[in-house]
């Protein structure tokens, strides 16, 4: 049975990505490229440690209600899963399994492959509303729309200009996205960062291990050192602010007294006391979703300050936070790709708009610096439209410089 909220708040594509079963195959995916690793440098046979990825790729033979029902005795669900894994192989093999690691070696590697694969349909969701918003830009160049600034009207742009805004920041933070998966590492350093476990060939275990898992190699293990939880968290917390800065934007263009846009989708919108209602149901639900960010990203940046070689609790919390992270902002990402796809744009209430603002008469009595509207002067809105699509499409399809 789904959450009855589910259908808001774990939208698209991301939310299979951080289920609990993803997470289970994560941690069984680094056993196995640890087993593999391992018979690398010559710690294992190589015949124990295919034994131990046969054993890891067919979890539904494996005993994982035992591990979820041990793991908080545990403190962690890796010790269990280890035991697991070992009864799977049998004795003969069973020192393949856990290879001079400790449970966050395994912890914090699963968690970098979990965050990559769910990223990996965040920035699909983010370019597909991306794309959605260059249409926008390059439909409504020259569109004219009122300029608000605290809420109040302020001098024409257009609709083009707003859009390229949106563009920008969902490229923006697509760029910042990729750099950070691109460094995210693999975690291995043994039960104290030593390495000792290894038997003299943890440099090259771990170097091994990351290469399987197509991951960055740090010079020292990272267990109090989260920068790279930190940078996730960060930049997680940039796409919702940007998603959210679009949505309200739709919310607030499609508000009854302005209504120059509108999300025309049927079946979807009508409220249950009022039938004239059309809500943007799409964009509040990813202003809702990208809501949840900023609290979940300050937990993550609480729990840096770590003592020692292992933390007491601060880890711990990072395991539920990051995987509510990736999928509130994921969820985000999809309600605002189905906005746009849905928007209309009410061009000729938003020029009227633009027309009738010269009788604003409070503002204009406050100041004789407040123009009249006359032609509707948008500056160079049209030349600033053009730069973001053509560095949009630079981003999108490359250029022979990349």
């Amino acid at each position: 049975m789904t959450g009855l909220f589910d259908g808001t708040f774990a939208r698209g594509g991301v939310a299979a990505t951080v289920s609990d079963e993803a997470w289970l195959r994560a941690l069984l995916e680094v056993e196995a490229a640890l087993a593999r690793a391992a018979a690398r440098t010559g710690l294992v046979a190589t015949t124990a440690a295919d034994a131990v990825t046969r054993a890891c790729a067919d979890p539904a033979a494996l005993d994982l209600a035992t591990v979820v029902a041990r793991a908080a005795d545990a403190g962690n669900p890796v010790p269990p899963l280890v035991r697991v894994l070992q009864d799977a192989v049998g004795p003969r093999d069973a020192a393949a399994v856990h290879v001079g690691a400790t449970s966050q070696d395994v912890l914090d590697t699963a968690l970098v492959l979990l965050a990559r694969r769910a990223l990996a349909v965040v920035d699909a969701d983010l370019a597909a509303a991306a794309e959605l918003a260059a249409r926008l830009a390059r439909e409504h160049r020259d569109d004219p729309v009122m300029g608000r600034t605290l809420l109040q009207q302020a001098l024409p742009t257009t609709v083009g200009l707003k859009a390229a805004g949106w563009l920008g920041g969902l490229d923006g933070v697509r760029v910042r996205l990729a750099e950070v998966v691109a460094a995210l590492p693999v975690q291995y350093g043994g039960a104290v960062g030593t390495l000792a476990a290894s038997r003299g060939s943890g440099v090259d275990l771990r170097a091994a291990l990351a290469e399987e898992l197509g991951l960055a190699v740090t010079a020292a293990p990272w267990h109090t050192v989260r920068l790279p939880i930190a940078d996730l968290g960060g930049v997680l917390g940039a796409a919702a602010g940007v998603l959210a800065t679009v949505a309200v934007d739709v919310v607030l263009l499609a508000q009854t007294e302005v209504g120059e846009a509108a999300e025309v989708a049927p079946g979807r919108g009508g409220s249950s006391a009022m039938a004239h209602k059309n809500n943007p149901v799409a964009a509040i639900s990813a202003r809702a979703c990208a809501r949840r960010a900023p609290g979940l990203v300050a937990t993550l940046l609480a729990a840096m300050e770590q003592e020692h070689e292992r933390a007491a609790g601060a880890w711990h919390s990072e395991w539920p936070t990051l995987t509510a992270l990736l999928g509130t902002v994921g969820s985000a990402a999809s309600w605002l790709a189905e906005s746009l796809a849905v928007l209309r744009i009410d061009t000729p209430r938003m020029a009227a708009t633009v027309a009738g603002a010269g009788n604003a008469g409070p503002a204009r009595a406050l100041t004789d610096a407040v123009p009249a509207p006359a032609g509707a002067d948008v500056g160079e809105a049209g030349a600033q439209v053009d730069a973001v699509l053509t560095e949009h499409r630079r981003l999108t399809e490359g250029t022979p410089d990349d």
